[in-house]
């Protein structure tokens, strides 16, 4: 096909020439190799949260000790009382007597957040006994 013959179907195809031109490109990003498979995104990720220096992976100390200074300063988190902590690698559990108030739920899942680098989606925070 040459230039002319280019030029006649670019004009045949008028303003919808700039739609498909659109969808070529979207047809040709679609089909672009995707940056590694499932197995290297998933060590990948694994690497990025040991450089994230996650204190419950790297410190070295049980997560029962861990548990126990959590739950000593959660208590000095105004609002939440008297409060248990559950840490694993997989999430936390935090059981907290003022645990039925929003505001103490909003500052537990925070402070242990910070605490141990865990994603707000794998804490709980639970109202205890009063």
């Amino acid at each position: 096909m040459g230039k002319t013959d280019l030029h006649r179907v670019l004009a045949a195809l008028g303003k919808s020439r700039w739609v498909l031109l659109v969808l070529a490109l979207g047809l040709a990003l679609l089909l672009l190799p995707k940056s590694g498979g499932s197995a290297s995104a998933g060590s990948a990720q694994a690497g990025a949260e040991a450089d994230r220096g996650d204190p419950l992976q790297s410190s070295g100390i049980p997560l029962e000790t861990e548990s126990r200074r959590l739950a000593e300063l959660l208590r000095a988190v105004r609002g939440v009382g008297e409060a248990e902590v559950l840490l694993s690698a997989q999430g936390a559990v935090v059981v907290c007597t003022g645990g039925d108030d929003p505001a103490v739920r909003l500052r537990v899942t925070d402070a242990v957040s910070v605490y141990t680098g865990l994603g707000s989606d794998r804490i709980r925070v639970i109202a205890g006994k009063r």
